[in-house]
């Protein structure tokens, strides 16, 4: 457990296995933090050092919030992350948000640091539209939502996308749900949450892709829930590095937590 000291004077919150095995860096996703992995750590950490971390606002790095926080923020802390430990041939893996940092990470600063890359289960473009079928909710979420969101509260949101991620909780009476949710938004900060909210719906990565040097896999989930299996082909068509999927059966957006020793197997192969 240790305290990374950011340019700015702010600290993340990070744990680092050590050894001398591939560097395994490992981001978790919008509400959540570094313990959605606690259990692949475990499977992995005598293969590879493993590093997880919580972003701004969230978790251990809660107090992470004197500025407006966007995705271009988080992927310039996982920039003076990886320099500052002075990490070489990553293996970057992006988990849901994490994953939509990965995305703004390669536009920003490239590959250099990086060995390979894994991305699971996120779309490179939230808002759907005419064009575009692979975001959000399955390919439900539009402009027109994101404008009917503006006006609604916050636990209301974080409810629905909660539903959207985890649809067996729909079964769940208001009196049970609501204080498991609210829980969990105690652990993060409610301003820096609606900026990457906000931020993460703002971002189109089709084109970060082009160019790509090092191989790229992606993990998804089957059915599903907030996005498409579909979106395997589309990474399959648009990534021109070594690409591979890996496919997660009967598994919500949750895949980490769904089935974590699948998915350490997975990650394991890949290093």
């Amino acid at each position: 457990m240790s305290l990374f000291k950011l340019s700015n004077g702010e600290e993340l919150y990070y744990e680092d296995t050590g050894g001398d095995g591939k560097v395994l860096v490992m981001m978790h996703g919008w509400t959540s933090s570094h313990d959605v992995y606690a259990e692949p750590v475990q499977m992995l950490k005598d293969k590879a050092r493993c590093i997880t971390y919580d972003h701004r606002g969230h978790g251990g790095s809660k107090g992470a919030n004197s500025e407006q926080v966007t995705m271009q923020t988080l992927a310039s802390d996982l920039h003076e992350l990886l320099c500052g430990l002075d990490l070489n041939d990553v293996c970057l893996l992006g988990w849901s948000m994490g994953a939509g940092v990965v995305m703004t990470y390669l536009e920003e600063y490239g590959t250099d640091r990086l060995e390979q890359i894994i991305l699971c289960d996120m779309t490179p473009k939230q808002i759907n539209d005419d064009e575009w079928h692979l975001g959000l909710y399955q390919g439900a979420y539009t402009a027109q939502n994101m404008e009917a969101d503006a006006g609604k509260k916050f636990i209301d949101l974080y409810k629905e996308f909660a539903i959207g991620a985890i649809p067996k909780l729909h079964k769940l009476p208001g009196f049970v749900l609501k204080p498991i949710l609210k829980k969990r938004l105690a652990e993060c900060d409610e301003g820096v949450l609606r900026s990457l909210s906000k931020s993460m719906k703002a971002q189109d990565h089709r084109t970060c892709f082009e160019g790509l040097d090092i191989p790229l896999t992606y993990f998804y989930a089957n059915p599903g829930s907030l996005f498409s299996p579909e979106l395997a082909q589309w990474y399959e068509q648009h990534v021109p590095s070594e690409f591979a999927a890996v496919r997660f059966e009967d598994a919500t957006h949750m895949l980490v937590s769904d089935q974590p020793e699948r998915f350490a197997t997975e990650v394991a192969a890949l290093l």
